[in-house]
C-alpha cells in the first residue's frame, strides 16, 4: 500500500513537472510534414478527443498508448471508416489487429490509409484542367509490441513505416511510439486510477523525390537544346508529442461506471493542449463519452493551428457472442471543426 501511494505522488509530480516545462513552439508551428499522424482513425479513442493515454486498451492503444496493448489478451480486429472533414472527400480507412503473446506479452499491426478522391492536374497553361485527375496516396502501418511488467505496470513501444505519394513524387520514412501505463487505486481490491505517459512519432526526417521534381529547362549556356532538370526538396520532420494521462473510475451504482479523464499533449510543432473528457458505461454493454481539447487561440479560426474546434462525442454498443466472452463493438464518434461539416467516425471491433 506504501509503494502504491509513494509511485501515484511520483508519478503526479512528473506530471506537473512535464506541464509546467513543455510547452508549444509557435515559432516552428507548420513546419513538420506527415501529420496524419496526429489524427486518430479509431472511433472509440476519438470520441473523446484523444484524452485516454492512461486507460486505452487494445487496436486503440497503437494510436493512443502502446503499453495498453497488453491489457487484451484475447485477439481483436477493428476497423474504423473516418469521413474527414465532411464536405472536403477526404476518407480515412483504418485496421488493426492484436493479440496476447507468452504470459504478459501482445503484439499487433495497424494500418491507417487516407483518401482524397481523384484530384484535377493542371498547369500554369492548362489552370482549369481536363488533362487527367491523380490520387494521392498516404498510409502508414505499425508494428506494436507490449508487455506486463507486473499487475500495475505495462509499458509498449512501435515501429511505424510512413509513405506518402503523389503524382511522380514519394516520401517515406520511419517513426517510433513508446509509453508507459500505470494501475493503481486508493485499496488493493480496486484499480480504478490509472496514469499513462507516450512518447509519438520519433523518427527520421523525410523528403519528396521522383518525377514530379523535374522539368524541362535551358542549360546555363547557350545551345540549341533543352535539358532535364532536377529541384531537391528539402528535408522535414516528424510531429514529435509527448503526452500524459490520468483517469479515474466512480461506480455511481451496481454496473454503473463514470470515468473522468484528462491529457496534457506537448507538441513540437504547435500549440500543447489540454484534454479533458468523461465517459459513461453501463455493465460493458454500452458507453457514451465525451471531450474537449483546449488550446492557445482554439477558438479563433484566424489564429489557431488546428481544424478541431476542440469538442467532441461518441457511443459505444457491446453486443455479447454467445457464452465464450467473443464480443462484437460498433463505434461511433464525432468531433466538431471550424471548416467543412465536422469529422464522423464509424468503428467495428471484434474480440475472440
Amino acid at each position: 500500500m506504501k509503494l502504491i501511494k509513494k509511485t501515484t505522488l511520483l508519478l503526479a509530480g512528473i506530471m506537473i513537472t512535464a506541464m509546467s516545462t513543455f510547452a508549444g513552439n509557435n515559432d516552428r508551428a507548420g513546419q513538420a510534414g506527415a501529420s496524419e499522424l496526429l489524427i486518430n482513425p479509431w472511433a472509440r479513442g476519438s470520441g473523446w478527443g484523444g484524452v485516454n493515454i492512461a486507460g486505452s486498451k487494445g487496436v486503440e492503444s497503437m494510436f493512443l498508448n502502446v503499453a495498453g496493448m497488453a491489457l487484451t489478451r484475447r485477439p481483436e480486429i477493428y476497423f474504423t471508416h473516418t469521413n474527414y472533414l465532411k464536405g472536403s472527400d477526404i476518407r480515412i480507412n483504418a485496421a488493426g489487429f492484436s493479440t496476447g503473446v507468452g504470459e504478459s506479452g501482445a503484439i499487433g499491426v495497424s494500418l491507417m490509409a487516407m483518401d482524397f478522391g481523384d484530384i484535377k492536374m493542371t498547369t500554369v497553361d492548362i489552370p482549369e484542367g481536363g488533362i487527367g485527375y491523380y490520387t494521392p496516396q498516404f498510409f502508414n502501418l505499425g508494428l506494436s509490441y507490449s508487455k506486463s511488467f507486473s499487475k500495475s505496470i505495462h509499458g509498449g513501444a512501435t515501429v511505424r513505416l510512413i509513405s506518402e505519394s503523389i503524382a511522380d513524387a514519394k516520401a517515406s520514412g520511419v517513426s517510433f511510439d513508446a509509453g508507459i501505463q500505470y494501475i493503481t487505486g486508493w485499496n488493493e481490491e480496486e484499480n480504478n486510477l490509472r496514469f499513462g505517459l507516450t512518447l509519438k512519432n520519433v523518427g527520421s526526417t523525410l523528403n519528396y523525390s521522383g518525377d514530379g521534381l523535374s522539368f524541362r529547362g535551358d542549360p546555363p549556356v547557350l545551345s540549341n537544346y533543352q535539358m532535364t532538370l532536377e529541384q531537391r526538396a528539402d528535408r522535414f520532420e516528424l510531429p514529435s508529442v509527448m503526452a500524459i494521462g490520468a483517469a479515474y473510475d466512480w461506480k455511481l451504482a451496481e454496473n454503473h461506471i463514470l470515468t473522468v479523464a484528462g491529457a496534457f499533449y506537448s507538441n513540437s510543432f504547435t500549440n500543447d493542449q489540454f484534454i479533458f473528457g468523461l465517459e459513461y458505461s453501463f455493465k460493458k454493454l454500452f458507453s457514451l463519452r465525451g471531450g474537449y481539447a483546449y488550446e492557445k487561440d482554439a477558438a479563433n479560426e484566424e489564429d489557431t493551428f488546428t481544424a478541431s474546434k476542440g469538442l467532441s462525442g461518441g457511443a459505444t454498443v457491446e453486443i455479447p457472442l454467445g457464452k465464450s466472452g467473443k464480443r462484437l463493438g460498433i463505434d461511433y464518434s464525432y468531433r466538431t471543426t471550424h471548416f467543412f461539416d465536422g469529422t464522423h467516425s464509424f468503428g467495428l471491433r471484434i474480440s475472440l
